[in-house]
């Protein structure tokens, strides 16, 4: 017993999962949230979350044509710069940010909110949720609490935490205006139109708290201070804030950070059936003749021979209403 116990207590803490790193930071960090979700003065969860929260710099040796990502953001064409955000997750210097924020970078600075500056290395990508984990060196980094994704609520306040237009540490408030969305920009900043195979992951949380270019890969956080989400886009015709923000829901990304973490890349499991896209659903029920209010659920259009969905015996017309007792409404909520 002895032995194990040492063996497992000299292991580093990338081998751990992310969450039990989680644990083991907060076990020996404590920071109590004296915050209840009903209030909303945002004092105490600002002052938790903004050392977590960093500035991301990038530079690119050349340019990329213009694309879906520049369209939201308003990103003028014949840059070689760029700026974004991260959030802290481990503390000896994991980084989690938007995908978009340092693809393709030739160099990737970070500056933290005590303005000590550090060169970061990429350590993942995942363009299927427009994740992406770098790492700089060092050692007992203020880490951001995760919370739970799934069990928040619309209508809870949340704050949108990140450096918009470069400015220092930025803290935005608001409430959660929706759960489970998706807007297609994943499948079209990669050229191609949606489709029923597409394995793009989009079932962002909606925000009306005010966020701005410079805000992707920053923090969208309860009134505890806990993170639920990291922000990825606007809907906006002008590139700048209107209205709605939207964040990956920090339950996908724990999955897709720890994958990163461990492997360097992304492994996902592949239930072997096809649906509409959440973007297209409506119309294909229509084209159907079915009527949409009386899929309760995500309606199977086919499914791949030799598949673990075949040899569970799904067919195509059958409707997934739960999966490991969790119910899911929609195609987005499946994914």
């Amino acid at each position: 017993a002895i032995g194990a116990y040492r063996v497992i207590g000299e292991r580093s803490g990338t081998e751990r999962a992310l969450s039990e790193d989680q644990k083991v930071f907060f076990a020996n960090n404590r920071n109590d949230r004296s915050v209840s979700p009903g209030e909303t003065d945002f004092v105490e969860a600002a002052a938790a979350v903004t050392p977590g929260v960093v500035h991301i710099r990038t530079t690119y040796e050349s340019t990329a044509s213009r694309n879906p990502w520049e369209e939201y953001y308003g990103a003028p064409q014949g840059v070689a710069r760029g700026s974004g955000s991260g959030v802290i997750i481990t503390a000896d210097g994991y980084i989690a940010t938007n995908n978009h924020v340092v693809e393709d970078a030739s160099s990737i600075e970070v500056v933290l909110p005590d303005k000590r500056t550090f060169k970061a290395k990429a350590a993942g990508f995942d363009p299927n949720t427009d994740l992406a984990l770098i790492k700089i060196d060092g050692s007992k980094f203020p880490v951001e609490k995760m919370g739970n994704s799934d069990v928040v609520r619309v209508g809870e306040w949340v704050l949108a935490v990140g450096y918009p237009f470069s400015l220092n540490t930025t803290v935005t408030a608001g409430i959660i205006s929706a759960k489970g969305r998706s807007i297609g920009i994943l499948d079209e900043s990669r050229g191609g139109p949606r489709q029923q195979t597409s394995v793009a992951i989009e079932s962002f949380i909606q925000t009306d708290a005010a966020i701005n270019p410079g805000n992707s890969g920053g923090a969208l956080v309860n009134a505890r201070g806990e993170l639920i989400g990291i922000n990825s886009a606007i809907a906006s015709q002008t590139g700048s804030y209107a209205g709605y923000g939207f964040a990956i829901p920090v339950n996908l990304a724990k999955k897709v950070l720890e994958d990163l973490i461990k492997f360097g890349r992304v492994k996902r499991a592949f239930l072997g059936v096809t649906f509409p896209s959440p973007l297209a659903e409506e119309q294909f029920f229509k084209e159907q003749g079915i009527n949409p209010g009386a899929i309760d659920g995500v309606y199977i259009t086919g499914v791949q021979s030799g598949s673990a969905a075949a040899a569970a015996g799904l067919r195509a017309g059958d409707v997934i209403k739960k999966i490991d007792g969790v119910e899911v409404s929609s195609s987005a909520e499946f994914s």
